[in-house]
Order: structure tokens, then C-alpha cells, then sequence
């Protein structure tokens, strides 16, 4: 080999590395631009789900929500999941990526009429994204030592199963088509917790929460809360400005604000204890949670156009409230992950009591319906009560904790 081949197969190898074996992933890594923008792809999907739920605030709007939400937070998730443990940052890393991105794009622009005309167009679409996850699994698992030979070809298989039935749900009428993707959901969750949550220790190991993956998902729920500035903006700029819209919508993002505050005082960018169990609850809860902030930003829209109403409109009322009261359960369920939980109980207990209590509240006024300006007034301190309950626990620990010799 001449001193240019070698340098060409040198070349190469660099830009097209074979994807890394389990449990070769760093420790400690920090979250790169390739990954933020196959994100922000993602929640643009996101926005058309949370846009088209914002002009169906129905039962049926919402179960379509769920459905598509669910599909598309799954191959997030699939996708994130397998750069973490394989992927590297070379042309092969953004090519595999890119290759997803080419597929998302379409999809999104089928979400809108996902539960009706664009329904088979969604299916086949999906189908083909999640071939595309299987494949690039199946490719990673061919490196795999023994150990990891089970949970990889199970993975591969519950992956691609996906891609068929969703590509087969394309013949099926809207109404069982959009039932089918729900139940799809379910049972991908479902297996995947079984797989997690059979692992043996070295392969537990190489699936538990890394730095990198933590700040992966804090930046997604970052992202998706963007929507409920979105959700504000669009219902002001349908709306004449004066003093009670303006003075509604600035409230519906104090709420969206305080559901930002809740998740990352209690819950976020922290790692979960190093268990199986601990592992499957934190990547899962994340998926109601981020749906409720999703379908929030949604129905703000709607909290905006009717601020001169009486009383709120049903379905964005209890989609207001039922997401405010998912977001302060889910928060507290991820913080039961958390090492802090047990660590810190004189906090976490109270806590969680208080949380429990505040999303019964805001359920509770969501079904009285009262005015969108005291809906949100109500929101806002359902997410405020547990907070100034943290501060006021933080100062009596303060005030009871006794000063050494070196601090006199």
C-alpha cells in the first residue's frame, strides 16, 4: 500500500467509524450540535401535533394527539438512545442522522391530517422511519459480544415489527388506524421496559442514564415548552390587543414558565439511581410529561382567544388542567428515580404531598370552568405552592442546622 493509500484508508476510517460496541459509550460527554438539531427536527413535529390538537380540543383530537405524540417520542427516544450507545460525531454519525431527518420531514408535514386524509401517508412514512431504526440496530448489534446478543436481537425485533404493523395500519380505516398506533405505543413501552428490566448487571450497565443523556432530555423538554410561547403568541396575534387578552396570555406563560420551574427545581438534569427499575421510570415518565407540556402550549392558544369569555371553553379547560396536573405527578414520579429522594426525604415527602394536592386542585377548577384569567391565575399557583413549600423547608434547614466553631 503507497503512503496516499494509506492515508485515504486512514481518512476513511476517521470519517466512517463502525459503530461502538456496548458499553464503550463515554461517561462524560457533552451534548453536540448534530444531536440539537435532529431535536429541534423532532419538535417541529411536535408543533404540528400540539397545533392540530389546538384546533380539536375534542376527545378524539386528543386521542390522535396521543397516539401520533407517542409514535414520534418513541423514535426519538429509539434514535437518541442509539447514538448514545453506538453513534459517533463522523460523517457516518450525521449521515445516519440525516437519513432520519429525510424521513421526519415528511411525516410532519402528514401529522396534521393524521387521524383523516393523510392517515395512510403518516402510517407508511412511520413505517419506514422505524425500518430505518431497526436497520441501524441491527448493524450495531453485528459487533456485539455475547452478552449482549439477546437484548440487542430483541430490540431489533420489537423495532422492526413496529415499521410492518404501522406500514400494514395504512389499509385499515382512521378510526382503528389511529387505535392501532395507540396500542402499538403501549406495547413498545411495554416490551422495552421488559428488556431494561431483564438486563443483566453488565448490560445494565451499558443502558444506564449518562450526563450526556440526562442533558439530552432536559433539552427536549426545554424545547417543547418553547410551544407554549408559541400557543400565547398565536392566540394574541388572532386577537385584538387590550388590556384582558394581553393580561391572559401573559398568564398562560407564567403557566408554561412554572411548569419549566417544576420540572427542573425537583426533577431535572439529574441522574437517576443506577438501577434497572430506576432507569425504565425516568426514560419513561418523560413521555407523559413532555405530551402535557405539549398539549398545554396547544390549548393556550385557545385560553387567549376566548379571554373575554365567562367561562372556559370544556376542552381547553381540562387540557389546561389535566396537563398542569400530569406535568406536577410526572415530576414527582421522576424524582422518586432520583438518589435526592431518599437523600433528602425531610424535603421530597412534603413535596410530592403537595404536588399531588396541587394537580388535584387544577383538575378540580378545570371542571368548574370558571373565566380563562382565574383558570390561569389558579395554574399559576398550583405550580408556585410547591415551590415556596421547597423554599420554606430549604430556610428551616438553614436556620436549624448548627454553626461549627470554624463558621463563629
Amino acid at each position: 500500500m503507497t503512503s496516499q493509500q494509506a492515508r485515504w484508508a486512514r481518512l476513511r476510517r476517521q470519517l466512517w467509524q463502525p459503530p461502538r460496541a456496548h458499553g464503550e459509550q463515554p461517561r462524560e460527554r457533552v451534548v453536540g450540535p448534530l444531536e440539537l438539531f435532529y431535536d429541534l427536527v423532532v419538535v417541529v413535529l411536535v408543533a404540528q401535533a400540539a397545533h392540530h390538537l389546538a384546533g380539536h380540543l375534542t376527545w378524539r383530537g386528543l386521542g390522535e394527539f396521543a397516539a401520533v405524540f407517542s409514535l414520534v417520542w418513541i423514535a426519538w427516544l429509539n434514535g437518541s438512545l442509539h447514538h448514545e450507545l453506538h453513534g459517533h460525531e463522523d460523517a457516518r454519525g450525521r449521515s445516519m442522522f440525516l437519513l432520519q431527518i429525510l424521513v421526519l420531514v415528511p411525516l410532519g408535514a402528514f401529522i396534521p391530517e393524521a387521524g383523516g386524509a393523510h392517515g395512510a401517508a403518516f402510517a407508511v412514512d412511520a413505517g419506514v422511519l422505524f425500518a430505518i431504526l431497526a436497520m441501524l440496530w441491527l448493524l450495531a448489534a453485528r459487533g456485539d459480544s455475547a452478552e449482549f446478543r439477546r437484548p440487542s436481537r430483541l430490540f431489533v425485533t420489537g423495532t422492526a415489527i413496529c415499521a410492518v404493523v404501522l406500514a400494514a395500519s395504512a389499509a385499515l380505516p382512521a378510526g382503528p388506524r389511529v387505535l392501532t398506533w395507540g396500542l402499538l405505543a403501549v406495547a413498545y413501552l411495554a416490551g422495552f421496559t421488559v428488556v431494561v428490566g431483564t438486563a443483566m448487571p453488565a448490560q445494565a450497565v451499558a443502558l444506564s442514564v449518562t450526563d450526556a443523556l440526562t442533558e439530552r432530555f432536559g433539552l427536549f423538554i426545554i424545547i417543547v415548552l418553547g410551544e407554549t410561547v408559541t400557543g400565547v403568541v398565536d392566540g394574541l396575534a388572532h386577537e385584538p390587543t387590550n388590556a384582558l387578552t394581553l393580561a391572559v396570555g401573559l398568564i398562560a406563560v407564567v403557566v408554561g414558565f412554572g411548569a419549566w420551574w417544576t420540572y427542573f427545581d425537583f426533577a431535572g438534569h439529574r441522574q437517576p439511581k443506577p438501577t434497572r427499575a430506576a432507569t425504565v421510570q425516568w426514560m419513561l415518565v418523560h413521555l407523559p410529561l413532555t405530551a402535557a407540556v405539549g398539549a398545554m402550549g396547544a390549548a393556550m392558544v385557545d385560553l387567549v382567544e376566548q379571554a373575554h369569555d365567562s367561562r372556559t371553553p370544556a376542552d381547553t379547560a381540562w387540557v389546561l388542567g389535566g396537563g398542569a396536573a400530569v406535568v406536577l405527578c410526572a415530576t414527582m414520579a421522576l424524582a422518586t428515580t432520583l438518589p435526592t429522594w431518599h437523600q433528602d426525604r425531610r424535603l421530597y415527602r412534603p413535596l410530592a404531598r403537595t404536588c399531588v394536592a396541587a394537580a388535584v386542585v387544577a383538575v378540580t377548577v378545570s371542571a368548574a370552568r370558571p373565566s380563562p384569567l382565574v383558570l390561569g391565575l389558579v395554574l399559576v399557583l398550583a405550580f408556585a405552592v410547591p415551590w415556596t413549600l421547597a423554599v420554606a423547608i430549604r430556610l428551616s434547614d438553614d436556620e436549624t442546622e448548627p454553626v461549627s466553631s470554624t463558621d463563629a
